[in-house]
């Protein structure tokens, strides 16, 4: 998609409807349910955190970020995600703390990002944080600076590669908190996104289809 027509069709984009759990739910484990089940108690209590979904231009065609995080002691560690964190109570917003977090793993400062639109929140049971996504862009192509203690790498993703649906996958994985489970996911070249990340990109999806 070149980006010049990404940047027109941003008004369509602020006004798209939202699918929620409806396009979540499209790209979901199936021990989702159950596990949210299990911790519905611990929802009210969870902890908070944001995340950017950032759009810019490489050779004037749209693209968007993904981070591999580090190997950490943690449920999430060595997956694939958008930049972003956990909200520190110095953060004024949840869209504070996802421009906060993009500038301290990926070296892009705020002032550079415009914000489009919230996304959907989504639970994620196993770490207990509800997850604030957002949408943004820059209008010029990025250099990257990332923070290595938190990221392995980044994967520049053309959104062309989003809306194909041949990229729709499944894989078995194996964690810290389930063992061989057949989970659906976007295959990115080598990488499998899935998870959380999967089902926000899920409704980023839907939003970009009902503008095309």
């Amino acid at each position: 998609m070149n980006f010049d027509f990404f940047l027109k069709i941003i008004p369509k984009i602020q006004n798209a409807k939202l699918l929620g759990d409806e396009a979540h739910k499209k790209l979901a484990p199936k021990n989702r349910i159950d596990l949210i089940k299990e911790l519905e108690d611990q929802i009210v209590n969870s902890k908070k955190a944001s995340v950017l979904i950032l759009f810019y231009p490489k050779y004037n065609k749209t693209h968007m970020v993904l981070i591999v995080r580090n190997v950490y002691e943690g449920v999430h560690s060595s997956q694939i995600a958008f930049p972003g964190g956990k909200v520190e109570f110095f953060d004024a917003t949840h869209r504070a703390t996802a421009l906060r977090e993009t500038y301290e793993e990926i070296g892009i400062p705020a002032e550079k990002i415009e914000i489009v639109k919230d996304f959907t929140s989504i639970f994620i049971p196993p770490s207990n944080f509800i997850v604030f996504p957002f949408l943004g862009y820059c209008s010029e192509e990025l250099i990257f600076n990332i923070d290595t203690k938190e990221v392995f790498r980044i994967i520049e993703v053309p959104i062309e590669l989003l809306l194909n649906d041949q990229i729709l996958s499944t894989q078995v994985i194996s964690n810290s908190y389930m063992d061989l489970i057949e989970v659906p996911g976007f295959k990115i070249d080598e990488n499998f996104v899935w998870g959380a990340t999967a089902m926000i990109l899920s409704e980023l999806k839907e939003v970009l289809q009902s503008v095309l």
